[in-house]
């Protein structure tokens, strides 16, 4: 297909496709789907060759949010069954993320649901950041903590942190029908806040929200153009108790397709299946891997993922390995720009130039879950989205929302139970 050998030929190069490639991508048919995920892993493996870097979410402070993120479950309004609670200390932050790092995380995820942290706020993140390092050499931390405020970057950035996370979330043509509590351009001055303290900034989207194949494009577009060294995509967790419960608009060959187009429109950057991957990808999973470099390890912030030792054991029945905490995720050309763990440049995300390195929701941090992070619940033999459960189940047709795959997370951080990692 002509178009796949040109946007591989663009990837090579980092070059940017044109937006009819991009919607093109979208709108390829199932039959092809095997040929464009083929033409997108021969993009990612030139950047990063078969590496996946695994990431762990841990959740501070859940539910209790005075914004009204229509997505998420933590929002103001939401009725979804979620666990509720202030912030962890230090030290019960630090032991729920051990328990990632030891599942091989080699960057933990810090989120708390709000519309932004007080100075106060700082000051904990600042002292569980310091945790953390401490028992953890090499350990990257990236902080979600919602809409900053002038100079609160830079102190995040001297306590420790190497990364903060903002998602965009949809396009800026359609981002007042899902929030109206802050605005798409809150939303860029944050990310703009954390490019300028020197921070690695991490900034994705939320897929499924009743979005517009050009709203895809158009937020992928406004992504490069901020240049963040990672770039999450969500797949919509429909929470029963929010406004958007009833989207169930993703396929697994949907989704993939999406991935694709993220991949060829950033090809140097670390895109990471985040939130939602086992509800809508399901036993697609695998070929992901192929789209995109970066992964979360066991639960999300509200809900539950698929068993850790599920996650391990598809990456290396895939053909993939986890990427140790001696390597650099970022090619040379964008990690040797700025320091840190892969910095920012002048140019958009994967651009020609020598370039280089959130929302708090369950689609924050790259999160996994809708806007929030979480864990199966009672356990079982696996987790109820494919780590190995025993005995026979009828499994719903393919047309139908799978809401037996949603499920909210009851253990880990705020919970006396083991995590999931």
């Amino acid at each position: 297909m002509d178009l796949l050998n040109t946007l591989v030929d663009k990837g090579l190069r980092r070059e940017l496709p044109t937006r009819e490639e991009a919607l093109a991508v979208l709108a390829t048919s199932d039959d092809d789907l095997l040929d464009v995920v083929a033409a997108a892993g021969k993009v990612r493996r030139r950047w990063f060759g078969r590496r996946v870097k695994l990431n762990y979410l841990v959740n501070l402070k859940s539910g209790l949010c005075p914004e009204d993120c229509s997505y998420c479950s933590q929002r103001l309004g939401s009725t979804a069954g979620i666990l509720k609670y202030t912030w962890l200390k230090p030290g019960e932050a630090s032991e729920a993320a051990a328990a990632g790092l030891a599942g091989g995380a080699k960057r933990v995820c810090l989120v708390a649901s709000g519309r932004g942290p007080t100075d106060r706020d700082v000051d904990r993140v600042s002292e569980t950041i310091k945790a953390i390092k401490d028992q953890n050499e090499g350990v990257e931390v990236c902080a979600c903590l919602g809409l900053l405020s002038d100079g609160q970057a830079e102190r995040l950035r001297e306590a420790g942190a190497d990364a903060y996370n903002h998602n965009l979330n949809t396009s800026e043509a359609t981002y007042g029908d899902i929030t109206t509590t802050h605005t798409y351009a809150d939303r860029v001055d944050t990310v703009h806040k954390a490019h300028a303290a020197g921070l690695s900034a991490c900034s994705g989207l939320i897929a499924g929200m009743g979005e517009s194949d050009e709203d895809l494009v158009d937020v992928v577009y406004s992504l490069r153009e901020l240049d963040p060294d990672s770039v999450p995509v969500n797949f919509l967790i429909p929470f029963e108790g929010t406004p958007l419960a009833k989207e169930w608009n993703l396929s697994p060959q949907r989704c993939l397709r999406i991935l694709a187009m993220v991949r060829f429109v950033c090809p140097d950057v670390e895109v990471r299946i985040a939130g939602g991957r086992e509800v809508h990808l399901r036993t697609m999973q695998p070929l992901a891997l192929n789209l995109a470099n970066s992964i979360f390890l066991g639960d999300y912030l509200t809900s539950e993922g698929q068993a850790g030792k599920a996650d391990l054991e598809m990456i290396a029945d895939a053909g993939f390995e986890v990427e140790g905490s001696d390597q650099v995720t970022l090619p040379e050309h964008r990690a040797s720009v700025g320091g840190g763990c892969g910095s920012h440049a002048q140019a958009g995300c994967g651009s020609d130039s020598d370039a280089g390195c959130g929302s708090h929701g369950d689609a924050g941090c790259g999160s996994r879950a809708q806007a929030g992070g979480g864990a199966e619940a009672e356990g079982g033999c696996g987790s109820h989205v494919g780590g190995g459960v025993c005995g026979t189940a009828s499994v719903p047709a393919a047309a139908e929302p799978r809401t037996d795959l949603v499920a909210v997370r009851r253990r880990g951080a705020g919970t006396d139970l083991a995590p999931n990692a």
